[in-house]
């Protein structure tokens, strides 16, 4: 019994000893799907990104993070990230990820991934026409249509 009691304990602190508070470290591109106040328990603010890749959007799982509750800095970098999801801006957000049992019962945010850093890359991201020209807004002249009909495909190549 004396033997299982040591074996626990030893277990116990190198689970708790190999916890670490920078696992990993990156950054993302994209813009805010979600960016809110909530839990249970503890409250924090939590947010989801849609990654982008040369501009455009990419299919695939969001990018869930946290902003941490143990930091007391980071208020501005909250009211920026609530003026971007409203605004549709693209953002660079750099974060680092715990690993362990250091955010166990989720009393620093609901994921593992804490920002750090937020850049703004493009505040006109959301509505690219206003791009275009001197400072001229661009406008929409017409749309077009194209339908692609197999059956006549088929037939042209059969030729």
């Amino acid at each position: 019994m004396k033997k299982i009691m040591y074996l626990l304990l030893a277990a116990m602190a190198v689970s708790f000893g190999s916890c670490k508070e920078n696992y990993s470290q990156g950054e993302k591109v994209g813009n805010l799907i979600e960016f809110t106040k909530k839990g249970v328990v503890w409250d924090s603010w939590e947010g989801s990104m849609n990654l982008t890749q040369t501009g455009m959007n990419t299919s695939g799982e969001p990018f869930y993070f946290s902003f941490d509750n143990d930091r007391a800095d980071q208020d501005s970098l909250i009211e920026l990230m609530k003026r971007a999801q409203v605004e549709g801006w693209k953002l660079k957000i750099r974060y680092h990820a715990v690993w362990g049992f250091i955010n166990m019962f989720q009393n620093r945010g609901e994921t593992d991934y804490f920002v750090d850093d937020v850049t703004v890359l493009d505040k006109d991201f959301a509505n690219p026409l206003k791009r275009i020209g001197n400072g001229e807004h661009g406008r929409v002249v017409d749309t077009v249509y194209v339908v692609i009909d197999k059956n006549e495909i088929f037939n042209r190549t059969k030729k």
